[in-house]
């Protein structure tokens, strides 16, 4: 469903006429609900602490020589969509060696004072620009991933972090924040939102617990794994 869907269901909902464009409406309601759509966006995008999974980007840079390499948002990530790193995922590849971080002020310093030459490198995020100590020499293939501030597309599949067409399509759920939308525009015109926002806060409970799979916990002895190496003895009936 894209922008304007969304939109038109949450007018039939709350009981507004039910446009036919969104961006570009000149109807002060619609203004308003565009606007709470990009704040729905917003908070949604940053409600799980690991991130949901449609934002979790895996980004690739050449590191240049020195310590500083460059702006995070548009140079080591060319995309320009970066929010935060995924911790413990930097690798240098090419020697196959972590990049350790992200190194607190006191450290960086105490590594400034101390230089250190290896055996790994240490990263730090310092006036939007990207550190690594020991510099390296240039060369190496850095790798990590990252989450993306996107929270919605173009048709074209271009990430953006706010609604700019009324074909926009949500990365994040869209049943979701159509009951954003809804919850937010009540408390908005000062209406009851309440179980509205109850409601919408078990479903994206629910979503959270769902998104990305999760591994199965075994709380036995025995194990789960059927793919081992082994003598396999089916589970069920079976004749000695």
């Amino acid at each position: 469903m894209a922008l304007l869907g969304m939109i038109q269901t949450v007018c039939k909902r709350i009981g507004i006429t039910v446009p036919t464009t969104v961006v570009g409406n000149t109807d002060n309601q619609i203004i308003q609900l565009l606007a709470i759509a990009d704040e729905e966006g917003e908070d949604l995008g940053s409600q799980l602490a690991d991130g949901w999974e449609a934002q979790r980007r895996e980004a690739t840079f050449t590191m240049v020589a020195g310590e500083d390499q460059g702006v995070m948002n548009g140079t080591v990530v060319a995309a320009g969509d970066f929010r935060y790193i995924i911790n413990e995922t930097l690798w240098n590849r090419t020697t196959s060696l972590p990049i350790i971080g992200p190194v607190s002020s006191a450290e960086w310093e105490t590594l400034q004072a101390f230089p250190v030459t290896g055996p790994y490198e240490q990263w730090q995020i310092r006036n939007k620009n990207f550190h690594i100590n020991p510099a390296p020499a240039g060369g190496d293939t850095m790798a990590f991933q990252y989450m993306s501030d996107s929270f919605c597309e173009t048709t074209g599949m271009v990430g953006q972090n706010s609604w700019q067409n009324d074909t926009d399509t949500g990365l994040l759920s869209e049943s979701l924040m159509i009951l954003g939308i809804r919850w937010r525009w009540l408390k908005t015109k000062g209406l009851e939102y309440a179980e509205d926002f109850n409601t919408y806060e078990r479903r994206v409970n629910d979503a959270m617990a769902r998104d990305g799979g999760a591994g199965v916990l075994n709380l036995g002895s025995g194990n789960r794994d059927y793919r081992q190496a082994g003598i396999i003895i089916p589970i069920g009936s079976w004749n000695l």
